[in-house]
């Protein structure tokens, strides 16, 4: 995939004969190789001429008025600048209108030349947009340290091991992620948590005795040079850990405010740790922690500035590890060679145990994998599925996106690959019969052919099509699905929202769900009633998109367990994609998502990125993008490439007022 043409075409290594190229990927539904304009094609027009005329010809009978069909009205879009302002709506309406999803195929049909004039008229304002903006990394609002970050960064600054946040409250979800700035509120309940909180953490941390009884977390903390007088002790104290709490070095006026009040404690007969507990427990209760506070001294000015090297750790910290810098981020930060030893130190950070957190907090939300925890199967039908199933689905899925990421393997690996991590149950449940993989000649086995046993998962090798990435692993599998059966849409929107980057639109008002029951499901297959209800027009052109992908996987029930059949009927896992392309099982259709790479690299680039920075993105956001996806390209896309391009992008690096 390459990169629009715009102000950043220096940092770019394609030609600009290839923008037209990178704006039909872009904003292709689907991902699928549109028809490109030839290299005399004529230049694009205006929206306002071409595309208005083209919407008032066939969409605005449909998506106009007080209930426009899907949602959707087209009456607000008269020029270029409307478009660009609506960036996600109009990449689903180019895929569709690219596809030939739209117009509906009983309405009157757009000539060739009509669908493709319109096009480029809605990719001609987007390549203007980009052409035109002056690099802008954007802007994050100030952001509250989420649950799982105030937790990590309680552990990693005071060395308690206990959870303080059993009763926060749940943190709000955006853009997929529970770590975006714009959502992230503060609560009256919440601050009192907080306090509440601050007092037990000190508590726990700064335990009264000798020195020879403190432990090893007490002795860094409360560490000063003891030559020194008792409140110049104090105040090297409080220095340390409010540069530490602050992630940056704190002001004279700061620790001054602080040494007062440790002070203060011991002026009215406290001991010194009273006197450091209370001023502690003000730091822990100060916005400087519980927010991700980016200031300089120019707050007011609209200017790209670089971050200073402690904002730029801290995004780091919280990116990778989400807690606050160690020691050698605050160290390089300090000296100023943060940036300049960047690639190093994310290489360090991924090998961390630390990164871990990049998994629980990153690939599961990414995934979607969060609501495995409230999913319940219906017993009766799934009568294996328990707690421990649960578990052992959720820890195959966090072992092998962690072997991607550690190993430094190729992204790719995420769509399809020859091992995964299985324990007895896992493997029991996946369909071999005797745990040393032997099954009609089928071999899933442990490197060397050991057998599978016991509750630990462990790697084994994939010799046949029924498994391999991510899309034949019972979590997904299962949170796609209903609690009685499979739902060939709901997987079909994961792979088009998670894997492809296209999500469709939302299912219009009052479509009457697909009847179900005992009764109901003897009367044809699943994808039978399925045909029965895409027969309404409103609802066959998204499903042409999505059910095809869903039922690809309809040889996995809804916990991710192989089958022939469903019920008494064969299933048919074969499927058409709009584009025309075909395949007859889902190993076939995996192939053809890995001819899709740019895409997928794309989407989850776009994820990643949303996740790093803490916020949605925007048009501008576009050809940093693509400059992630174009040095995935040239580096056999590996996982590192993609975090090391996303920690040197300019939203990443820079801010703006």
């Amino acid at each position: 995939m390459t990169a629009p043409k715009s102000p950043l075409r220096s940092v770019t290594p394609f030609p600009d004969a290839t923008v037209p190229l990178v704006l039909a990927l872009t904003f292709a539904g689907l991902g699928f190789s549109p028809a490109m304009p030839a290299a005399d094609a004529p230049p694009a027009s205006s929206f306002a001429d071409v595309g208005v005329t083209f919407i008032k010809k066939h969409c605005l009978d449909c998506h106009s008025g007080s209930q426009p069909e899907a949602g959707l009205s087209f009456a607000e879009f008269r020029d270029d600048a409307s478009v660009v302002s609506q960036r996600d709506r109009w990449k689903i309406v180019i895929g569709m209108v690219e596809t030939g999803g739209m117009p509906p195929e009983d309405l009157p049909q757009p000539t060739a030349d009509e669908r493709d004039a319109f096009l480029r008229a809605v990719r001609g304002a987007f390549e203007r947009a980009a052409r035109d903006a002056k690099p802008d990394p954007g802007r994050v609002t100030i952001r509250r340290l989420n649950r799982t970050e105030y937790r990590n960064t309680i552990r990693d600054l005071v060395g308690v091991d206990f959870d303080p946040t059993e009763d926060f409250p749940s943190d709000d979800i955006g853009h997929g992620f529970d770590n975006i700035g714009d959502v992230l509120t503060m609560s009256p309940v919440l601050m009192e948590r907080y306090l509440a909180a601050a007092e037990s953490v000190v508590q726990r941390a700064i335990k009264d005795g000798p020195v020879d009884t403190w432990s090893a977390s007490q002795q860094r903390l409360l560490a000063c040079d003891t030559s020194r007088s008792p409140a110049q002790q104090m105040r090297e104290i409080l220095q340390r850990f409010a540069l530490r709490a602050y992630r940056r070095p704190a002001t004279e006026q700061e620790v001054s405010r602080l040494a007062e009040l440790a002070g203060s404690v011991v002026a009215h007969g406290g001991s010194r740790e009273d006197g450091l507990r209370l001023a502690m427990q003000a730091v822990l209760c100060s916005p400087k922690f519980l927010f991700r506070a980016e200031l300089d001294d120019r707050p007011d000015s609209p200017e790209v500035r670089l971050l200073d090297e402690f904002q730029l750790a801290s995004r780091l910290s919280y990116f990778l590890w989400s807690t606050m810098p160690d020691d050698q981020l605050s160290e390089l930060a300090a000296q100023g060679r943060l940036r300049a030893d960047l690639d190093a130190q994310v290489q360090r950070m991924l090998q961390d145990p630390k990164s871990e957190a990049l998994i629980d907090n990153f690939a599961l939300q990414w995934l979607q994998l969060k609501r495995l925890d409230s999913f319940t199967p219906d017993p009766q039908r799934f009568p294996r599925f328990g707690q421990r199933m649960r578990s052992s689905m959720l820890e195959e899925t966090r072992l092998f996106f962690a072997s991607v990421m550690r190993e430094d393997r190729s992204i790719l690996d995420l769509l399809d690959a020859d091992y995964t991590f299985l324990n007895e149950r896992l493997a029991r449940h996946y369909g071999i019969v005797d745990t040393h993989g032997t099954r009609a000649g089928k071999a899933p086995v442990r490197p060397g052919g050991q057998p599978i046993r016991g509750e630990e998962l462990v790697r084994v090798s994939l010799v046949d099509g029924e498994r391999g990435g991510l899309l034949t692993q019972a979590s997904i599998l299962t949170v796609t699905s209903n609690p009685t059966r499979t739902s060939p849409v709901k997987r079909g929107v994961w792979v088009l929202e998670q894997i492809l980057g296209t999500p469709p639109p939302p299912a219009p008002p009052n479509v009457p769900l697909l009847p179900e029951g005992e009764e109901v499901e003897l009367t044809g297959s699943l994808r039978e009633r399925f045909e029965q209800h895409r027969s309404n027009p409103v609802c066959a052109n998204c499903h042409a998109r999505m059910d095809p992908l869903g039922f690809a996987l309809e040889n996995y029930d809804a916990i991710g367990a192989f089958r022939t059949k469903d019920g008494t009927f064969d299933i048919d896992p074969s499927g058409e994609l709009p584009d025309g392309r075909t395949f007859q099982t889902l190993a076939e259709l995996k192939e053809i998502l890995k001819e899709m790479k740019d895409s997928f690299a794309a989407c989850l680039s776009e994820k990643m990125l949303i996740y790093a920075l803490g916020r949605g993105l925007e048009f501008y956001d576009q050809p940093e993008v693509d400059r992630i996806v174009a040095a995935l390209q040239r580096d056999n896309y590996r996982f590192s490439t993609l975090v090391r391009e996303i920690a040197r992008s300019d939203p990443f690096q820079k801010r703006r007022g």
